[in-house]
């Protein structure tokens, strides 16, 4: 097997693996969900919003694994969205834009406290650029704001081995149809458009139209506050940390499509950087962010306290 057709069945495998990371979470034990404390009680409820490859719920389970759970027995009002699992960067932000004003209206609060992951960053940047009225903060978790490297490397592979890259496109649309059936949403997909949104010439034109949060400097911080959004954004670096977790050896594989430093498998160390960096060295890779595959993440952070931590932040401030 060539370098490249290796590679492309690693990214290929990526595509599957985020089925597999749905299919896993059923088995996972939820959180309790009896309230243990008020200390995460945010003024504005917190509304998280999904990856690519991602849903809201598969059945009565969760994309967040053991995360909305956890955060309401803290006293949160949580609510948890669904987009397209593939598609384009703008069209998941006016579907999640809807869910919004949906939230805004049912619960009568002012605002929300917007928190994606990955290409939900996206997603949440959209709302508060398009209604900043009714976003009190946005939080990016491993989202990647400048582009990712394997996006760019499947845009690249589409110039020189087209064969494998419409092999890519078409087990990602594959993807999304089926995630969309099994969620029960009849979505759009378009697994195109979403690598093109990805990659660092689509994330580049979305953060010229978009730039709230943005860093000026690449690896900097991008201005905390805009329009009155706060914005917040965290994430990992490294990809093995646990034998019994399949995402390590994928993230590993993943991995090898990076130029530009350390990453978490999918999104680069500075490429996530938006608003107030909180950190962006955790122990855990792209998939650990959202406690997946049984919860087996490495054993120096609880991915699920990152969002209560969060909370607690928001609520300080005030949100």
């Amino acid at each position: 097997m060539t370098v490249m057709k290796w590679v492309a069945a690693v990214v290929g495998a990526g595509l599957v693996a985020a089925a597999i990371a749905g299919a896993v979470t059923l088995h996972a034990k939820p959180e309790d969900a009896s309230v243990v404390a008020d200390d995460a009680q945010t003024q504005y409820p917190i509304v998280l919003a999904h990856g690519m490859a991602g849903f809201a719920y598969l059945g009565s389970f969760s994309y967040w694994n053991g995360i909305p759970e956890r955060l309401r027995a803290h006293g949160a009002q949580v609510f948890v969205t669904q987009v397209s699992a593939l598609n384009s960067s703008d069209l998941r932000g006016q579907q999640l834009l809807a869910q919004v004003e949906q939230i805004v209206a049912e619960t009568g609060a002012h605002k929300v406290n917007l928190i994606g992951h990955s290409h939900g960053s996206m997603s949440i940047r959209y709302v508060a650029a398009m209604r900043p009225d009714l976003v009190a903060s946005v939080t990016s978790v491993a989202g990647p704001v400048t582009g990712s490297d394997t996006a760019d490397w499947v845009a690249e592979l589409s110039q020189s081995h087209p064969w494998a890259a419409n092999v890519l496109l078409s087990m990602g649309a594959g993807l999304g149809e089926a995630i969309s059936w099994a969620s029960g949403k009849a979505l759009p997909q378009d697994a195109k458009a979403a690598m093109l949104s990805l990659g660092a010439r689509g994330a580049g034109d979305f953060n010229r139209r978009f730039p709230a949060g943005v860093p000026e400097a690449y690896c900097g911080e991008g201005a905390h506050e805009v329009n009155g959004v706060r914005f917040y954004s965290w994430s990992g670096v490294g990809t093995f940390y646990r034998a019994a977790n399949p995402a390590d050896y994928l993230m590993t594989l993943t991995h090898q499509t990076f130029k530009h430093g350390p990453s978490d498998g999918l999104v680069g160390q500075c490429a996530s950087h938006l608003g107030e960096v909180i950190r962006d060295d955790y122990p855990m890779n792209h998939f650990h962010a959202t406690n997946l595959f049984w919860g087996v993440v490495g054993p120096d952070v609880d991915p699920v306290q990152l969002y209560v931590d969060q909370a607690h932040r928001l609520k300080q401030a005030g949100l």
